[in-house]
């Protein structure tokens, strides 16, 4: 399903497979020769996505982009199931495993690893060839890769780094109804959402 967001269409490679029942939504650009599979949304919102050649984006991923964090796939990349990926820059080569999380701002070299279940905060940059065990956590610019268990190690890192100001550019004393209000009103945007007709979308040129 190709849908027409803030007055932007979905490019898509005439090399590249989106799956019938996946989502493309607003500025996204699928490369050559990639794949985005069943149930996997890509949502462009107010930013945009570009996936390079031959990436894979697999079943029920998610990939989310804002004006001032796009999301850019190198080529090569591979997105794993249930994986949600918003707002940050993979580098070519890596690989983010079933059920990793990478938020805003990050960005992560080539030839990089996020196992199951890792997560990479906000505003984190990973070196070529990093690795993020399964359910590691890495937080801070350079990166501290972290086990689960030290949130108070990963706290003195990740408050610095503002994930309230980041995402939703409020105060961390904000109250859930100033969020949520900030929150529908940016979602509301999609209200004026269009499918694009049958044979309709922008194809990228070879």
């Amino acid at each position: 399903m190709e849908i027409e967001h803030r007055g932007s269409v979905p490019e898509v490679h005439p090399s590249a497979y989106v799956a019938p029942n996946a989502v493309l939504c607003g500025d996204v650009r699928v490369g050559e020769d990639a794949r985005v599979l069943f149930g996997a949304v890509v949502s462009a919102e107010d930013g945009r996505v570009e996936i390079g050649a031959r990436c894979v984006v697999m079943e029920l991923a998610l990939v989310r982009a804002r004006a001032a964090h796009p999301v850019v796939l190198g080529d090569d990349v591979l997105i794993g199931p249930h994986a949600h990926i918003n707002g940050c820059t993979i580098g070519e080569g890596s690989f983010i495993a079933t059920g990793a999380s990478l938020f805003l701002g990050a960005r992560l070299g080539n030839r990089v690893e996020v196992r199951i279940n890792g997560v990479v905060h906000v505003k984190t940059a990973l070196e070529d060839g990093a690795t993020v065990p399964i359910g590691w956590v890495a937080v801070g610019d350079p990166a501290q890769i972290l086990p689960p268990d030290r949130h108070d190690d990963i706290w003195a890192v990740q408050e610095r780094l503002d994930f309230p100001g980041t995402v939703y550019g409020l105060p961390r004393d904000a109250s859930a109804r100033e969020r949520m209000e900030r929150q529908a009103a940016w979602f509301g945007a999609h209200k004026e959402d269009r499918l694009t007709r049958p044979g309709g979308r922008r194809r990228l040129r070879r």
